[in-house]
């Protein structure tokens, strides 16, 4: 008879532990609803709540599904409990009461829950949508809402101002009105958040983390100041930190649009594509966003991370069908054609504009300048405020230029602010100086150079000439305006250099005779062009000027002789110019 299998008693058995917390359930239900298996989400939510009972982020996540799935009542029993015995300070949970009591046509209820948001939450960043719900409820009961204030509204136009000024890219005049603001009413929190943001804009991050840290100080839970905070750990590599706030991110299931979308697009920034693509659907599935081709984009972006390809390609085609007039979408729909096959593909940002490089390139065909869309357009000038404080040498000389074209007030602020900065190279401050000039900026200015601090007058900077000549000024003025249709704004001011340089050198036991300024400024255009290797002749500078030849390569000689090639690209231009081969070669 065959002998039954026995257990080996002496062979420990194979046990895995599953930690079950609130994370582990949180998690389950976020893949549940992947799924639209909402009642097992639902009873994943509840468990959450069960193992977290004085989270009330467990609680709202749990009534935003029951309001999704229509279970209004419910929904506001568990947001009532919130209030009654977790945070009676989270008055937003009254505007979602609100929406509830509304979808039940239940509008008086609606209405003394809306009014008691509006009246005691200082935050606002339900404003708009409870201002639509009160001329919703004013029609559906027929009488004006009895409405005695609006506590987010005290400061409320000057902030609107401000926002205004944002979305327009004047960080600077943005940063002056919200700082006032909160002087006034320290409480406001959209104002602190808004002033952090344009901080941060302007390259400014020790201010935009400490303006962070006030508003969590005030209001711990604030979903913006923390998506906020986490991109600051993650730009300063504080891995530590980081992690345990995208811990706390990563358990949040927001109730409103807006909340959903600050989440989604924080985590597309962190690097979490996986729950940004997830959150992106969801505002594309519930129709609220409209027809925004950035949030396609968005959405295409997290799913090319994701390696989502077709789903990219369809989400860029959304974008390009409601944004027919942008060159955005088609950029990236090229690039992820060209890079199909790659086994590494090329980044892409979330944010709805075309790189940085790319801008570049474009600016530097372009014959026109700066495009008037991109010189209001805010994610791009913020990108030059950054790369201004942030970038490599050669990209802020980039900016530099393209500030010359921009040529408005913040523009004027931030190159005033540049030229005293002490740590930055003395040959970009120049060139920025000599920018300012070009752009109205004709008094005279305070910089660091060499170290020392000094006022450079409104003539050009000679500090080794103890006067300046009309003629020298003519000569300098007759070539600019030749070269200005022809030369960027670095080329002009390495002319300007050359010129003063020169000078410095011959004056005054060998200063230059002068004839005829046509011929001077001919040879500092043929030198400069050199300089920068460009294609010019002699010909061509002498049917332009009206001068010889000869008269041209005399002068060139002279100022090359007097000047000394290598010298002179060590001294004037040593970041961005290679010029081995003679001059006059």
């Amino acid at each position: 008879m065959e002998k039954k299998k026995r257990a080996n008693p002496t062979q420990p058995a194979k046990v895995i532990s599953m930690k079950m917390d609130a994370t582990f359930f949180f998690e389950r239900a976020v893949q549940s609803l992947d799924r639209y298996h909402y009642d097992k989400a639902l009873k994943y939510f509840r468990r959450a709540a069960e193992y977290e009972p004085e989270n009330p982020v467990n609680h709202c996540n749990l009534a935003g599904l029951l309001s999704e799935m229509g279970n209004y009542e419910e929904s506001n029993r568990v947001l009532q409990h919130v209030l009654d015995q977790i945070d009676p300070q989270m008055t937003e949970c009254y505007f979602y009461m609100a929406n509830n009591f509304a979808n039940m046509e239940n509008y008086e209820s609606a209405e003394k829950a809306i009014i008691h948001y509006l009246e005691n939450d200082e935050a606002g960043q339900f404003l708009e949508e409870s201002e639509e719900m009160i001329e919703l409820l004013a029609y559906e009961l027929d009488r004006p809402t009895q409405l005695t204030s609006i506590k987010s509204r005290e400061g409320m136009f000057e902030h609107d101002r401000a926002r205004s000024m944002l979305e327009e890219g004047k960080f600077g005049e943005a940063v002056r009105i919200l700082e006032n603001i909160i002087k006034k009413y320290p409480d406001f929190m959209a104002a602190r958040n808004n002033l952090a943001l344009a901080y941060y804009y302007m390259g400014h991050f020790d201010k935009s983390v400490d303006m962070i840290r006030q508003v969590l100080e005030l209001e711990h839970g604030n979903l913006h100041a923390l998506c906020n905070l986490a991109i600051f750990y993650q730009h300063f590599g504080d891995k530590d930190k980081l992690g345990e706030l995208l811990a706390v991110l990563r358990k949040m299931y927001p109730f409103h649009q807006d909340h959903v979308f600050k989440l989604a697009t924080t985590m597309g920034i962190l690097s979490e594509h996986e729950t940004a693509y997830r959150l992106f659907k969801r505002l594309l599935k519930t129709g609220e966003a409209g027809l925004d081709p950035c949030l396609f984009h968005y959405t295409a972006v997290a799913a090319y991370n994701t390696k989502r390809y077709d789903e990219a390609e369809r989400q860029w085609r959304q974008a390009q069908k409601f944004d027919q007039g942008s060159e955005i979408p088609g950029f990236y729909l090229t690039l992820l054609e060209k890079s199909r096959d790659e086994h590494v593909k090329p980044p892409v940002s979330y944010h709805y504009h075309l790189p940085f490089e790319e801008q570049f390139r474009g600016l530097e065909k372009s014959t026109e300048g700066l495009p008037d869309h991109l010189k209001r357009d805010p994610l791009v000038r913020s990108s030059f405020f950054w790369a201004l404080r942030h970038g490599d040498m050669e990209t802020k000389l980039q900016v530099i230029q393209a500030f010359g074209l921009i040529a408005d007030s913040e523009v004027r602020e931030a190159l005033l602010e540049f030229i005293q900065e002490p740590a930055e190279d003395d040959y970009l401050k120049k060139v920025a100086i000599f920018v300012l000039r070009n752009i109205g900026v004709h008094e005279p200015v305070t910089a660091v150079l060499d170290g020392r601090k000094l006022t450079v007058p409104a003539s050009p900077f000679s500090p080794n000439l103890p006067v300046w000549q009309a003629k020298w000024q003519q000569i300098m003025e007759m070539a600019m305006t030749e070269m200005s249709r022809r030369y960027d704004m670095v080329q002009q001011y390495d002319l300007q250099t050359l010129w003063v340089e020169y000078l410095s050198r011959v004056y005054p036991d060998r200063e230059p005779k002068i004839n005829k300024v046509e011929g001077w400024a001919a040879a500092l255009e043929y030198l400069t062009a050199k300089m920068h290797r460009r294609a010019i002749s002699y010909q061509e500078l002498a049917q332009r000027y009206g001068v010889s030849v000869a008269t041209i390569s005399k002068n060139v000689k002279i100022i090359d002789e007097a000047c000394g090639l290598k010298e002179k690209m060590q001294a004037i231009f040593p970041k961005f110019s290679s010029f081995d081969h003679k001059i006059n070669k």
